[in-house]
């Protein structure tokens, strides 16, 4: 059973940095692209990062520059460094993995705070 659990959020202040972490199990973790999407409160979920099986990364315009995507295959971990964070980066940020033949999963997600 895929299972995917976040951890890092919490509350900053503008200009500040949080580093998030995912840690997956239930699958072959180095084979699959991970991803890791926010969902502000009465917004639509937005896709954030997202880094390939060979380390090819990803960004929404609204993150470049800011937020780093990585990953450490023998933990099965991806990891988000936000840096310069900003009041319009207060979301939930959730990592998810498509898997082959069995779907999409996400994790629980962890809550960012930026204050200004």
């Amino acid at each position: 059973q895929v299972q995917l659990v976040e951890s890092g959020g919490g509350l900053v202040q503008a200009g500040g940095s949080l580093r998030l972490s995912c840690e997956a199990s239930g699958l072959n973790f180095r084979i699959y692209a991970m991803d890791w999407y926010r969902q502000a409160p009465g917004k639509q979920r937005e896709l954030v990062a997202t880094i390939t099986s060979g380390g090819v990364t990803n960004y929404a315009d609204s993150v470049k520059g800011r937020f780093t995507i990585s990953r450490d295959n023998a933990k099965k971990t991806v990891y988000l460094q936000m840096n310069s964070l900003k009041p319009e980066d207060t979301a939930v940020y959730h990592c998810s993995v498509g898997v082959s033949y069995s779907g999409r999963y996400w994790g629980q997600g962890t809550p960012v705070t930026v204050s200004s």
